[in-house]
């Protein structure tokens, strides 16, 4: 019941491909309800970063350990009652649902869609990341959009970081999650 769900502390991932501007909204998020942001890329082990700087795209085998990292962090906070926020591509609906299923359901999405064009643009402009720009469409071809998933916001990228949280914001207060 969603009355029950608003005295519980929240999960939030702020999804989507390389680009879209996970690290940024999440940021923005974070500091408007008063959560813990954890980078997620900052999680990843080693191999991995080592593979995307090589431009070779991770398989699921590469992602899983990645991702149960991921949903341990959720998982813990949510323990000691605290919300967070945390940036992770999420690319496929079997990766969302390990990280439901870790966060014991309390998890909402907010996925940043973009045109491949401006997604291409945003990566050429970022300084010091691993993620080469080469990656960008096998993370399109992996991605399976969350339409119709629940506890999902989709949020367009044509817009300022600020505009983007602002209608982030607006969705996850849709769906009761408050600051």
């Amino acid at each position: 019941m969603p009355e029950e769900r608003l005295n519980k502390p929240h999960a939030i991932i702020v999804m989507g491909v390389s680009g879209c501007g996970k690290s940024s909204v999440g940021e923005r998020l974070a500091a408007a309800l008063h959560l813990a942001f954890i980078e997620g890329d900052a999680l990843h082990p080693a191999a991995n970063v080592e593979k995307m700087s090589k431009g070779i795209p991770l398989t699921d085998e590469d992602r899983m350990p990645w991702l149960d990292r991921i949903g341990e962090d959720i998982k813990a906070s949510l323990a000691k009652g605290d919300g967070i926020i945390v940036s992770c591509s999420a690319l496929k609906r079997i990766y969302r649902d390990r990280l439901r299923v870790a966060a014991g359901g309390n998890l909402f999405f907010v996925y940043l869609e973009g045109s491949k064009a401006l997604l291409t643009k945003r990566m050429g402009e970022r300084k010091g990341h691993f993620m080469p720009v080469s990656l960008l469409e096998s993370q399109l071809a992996t991605l399976e959009v969350p339409t119709g998933e629940a506890g999902v916001v989709t949020v367009d990228i044509d817009d300022t970081i600020d505009g983007i949280a602002t209608t982030a914001l607006k969705g996850l207060a849709l769906l009761g999650v408050t600051g």
